[in-house]
């Protein structure tokens, strides 16, 4: 199988689609995290329309109009708009407008104007929003255009851009935060089997960037070895480079996710191992949340106010690479990463069951696994000492799954319903007239039943997750 640049996003190019497909000018903003796929959407976008992409760069404010009017020019075939020495956005907008090549086009077709990396803009005109917003209002909206712009730096195009307080806020018209690729696509890129293509995913996640790093024709093992423990390449780094890019001052940052990624997962947890008081890392944690960079989480039927939160990473690479390559850069700084691999698979089975959690959560989410049933609510459940992997509920048939996640093999399904049966009472949630269903995922069983007192059970193995995603 040939790796490909671009793969699915079919919902993303439906609601591009849609909006070029409109009668009216439009302003979409589409944004999410570095590696995630913009620019690819937007070029696959582009195809065979009218239109043309700009990348914004950290230059001067008047760099990037010089660059973009170049860009201008060659969409309308007319390199005097290129001489014109424009000192503001919105005359250049403006003369733009009045040019006749752009007059034809626009009546021909939906011009689209795509500005990648927006917030490069704002950094060097704060002024930027509010030039758009006139741009907009008074030039593009009368015009027949379709305004997209992306950014990476989710936090500034949440606040500047999408927040209440932008110029723009009253003007956009869509806007789209770019997830990464589920995992039901990972075979778009690899021919591996189910087990291999699960541990790519809870390596790599969806971002089809560091995807497209791995090798279709190594191994899941030989691929970590070479594109991520070895020096000098790509996803060696790639973790410290991103924590560069988004914090003026990484090192708390850093020490935060290590915590979270050696399971950490309460603040009084990453306050012991960080060795930072509670308000600095609850300060840490809150812009982390704003980026999604970090995942905040209660029981499923816990009020909104419960206190005891736990925290995981978003991102399956972070989690990988602050576990298994920051924490041993001394020795893979001296080329041994042939004793960090197999230090990593003596406990990668932990690893790979936290995440196989997540990954069953994930498919139940998307309909995948248990598309018979309909839910309305999913998550964790924990009091106490108790805890139940997946819990999710209908609010209006009062349906109740319960279900546990075992990455292991030939698992009893009767031993591990029997125990998940005595939890299950301490599960507050219409506890007397609701309908409770069971459910056991595991890589393989030794045995599987179907009925445990009277309640339906479903057991899941890899090779039915296997089938369900070939549907």
């Amino acid at each position: 199988m040939t790796q490909q640049k671009f793969i699915n996003r079919k919902e993303e190019l439906a609601f591009l689609e849609r909006a070029y497909a409109s009668k009216k000018s439009e302003m979409i903003i589409l944004y999410g995290r570095r590696r995630i796929g913009k620019t690819e959407l937007l070029i696959k976008f582009l195809e065979k329309k009218s239109g043309f992409y700009f990348l914004a760069s950290t230059e001067s404010d008047q760099q990037n109009i010089n660059n973009f009017k170049t860009k201008l020019s060659e969409f309308i075939n007319d390199a005097s708009i290129a001489e014109i020495n424009f000192k503001d956005w919105f005359s250049l907008f403006d003369t733009a407008s009045k040019n006749i090549n752009f007059i034809n086009a626009a009546k021909k077709n939906k011009i689209i104007i795509c500005i990648d990396e927006f917030p490069y803009l704002i950094s060097t005109n704060p002024a930027i929003t509010s030039l758009f917003q006139k741009a907009y209002d008074l030039i593009l909206k009368n015009n027949n255009c379709m305004l997209i712009l992306t950014g990476s730096s989710i936090m500034m195009m949440e606040e500047n851009v999408l927040g209440e307080k932008s110029p723009l806020y009253g003007r956009r018209t869509g806007q789209w935060l770019l997830k990464p690729l589920s995992f039901a696509h990972i075979k778009d890129f690899f021919d591996y089997k189910i087990e291999e293509s699960i541990n790519v995913w809870s390596v790599l996640g969806g971002i089809p960037e560091y995807l497209l790093h791995f090798d279709n024709s190594a191994s899941f093992w030989g691929n970590v070895k070479d594109k991520i423990l070895s020096k000098g390449e790509y996803l060696y780094d790639e973790a410290e480079v991103l924590m560069r890019t988004e914090f003026r001052e990484p090192r708390n940052y850093m020490i935060i996710f290590k915590a979270i990624a050696f399971g950490k997962t309460t603040l009084g947890e990453i306050c012991s191992f960080t060795g930072m008081d509670k308000s600095m890392v609850s300060k840490y944690i809150d812009v982390l949340k704003t980026l999604h960079l970090i995942k905040e989480e209660i029981p499923i039927t816990a009020s909104p106010k419960f206190k005891r939160r736990l925290y995981s990473l978003s991102d399956h690479y972070f989690t990988f690479w602050f576990r298994y390559v920051y924490s041993n850069k001394i020795d893979l700084e001296a080329y041994r990463k042939d004793e960090i691999v197999a230090k990593i698979k003596r406990n990668f089975s932990e690893y790979s069951g936290f995440m196989f959690e997540k990954l069953i959560e994930e498919l139940i989410r998307e309909k995948i696994l248990l598309k018979n049933y309909s839910f309305t609510k999913i998550g964790k459940w924990w009091h106490e000492e108790k805890e139940i992997d997946i819990v999710a509920f209908n609010e209006e048939t009062n349906q109740l799954l319960l279900g546990e996640c075992k990455w292991q093999e030939k698992v009893d399904a009767y031993k591990i319903i029997s125990l998940l049966n005595e939890k299950a009472d301490s599960v507050a949630w219409h506890n007397s007239d609701r309908k409770e269903i069971y459910a056991v995922f595991a890589k393989s069983f030794s045995r599987k039943i179907d009925f445990f007192k009277g309640n339906k059970v479903v057991c899941i193995d890899l090779l039915d997750i296997e089938k369900s995603i070939k549907k």
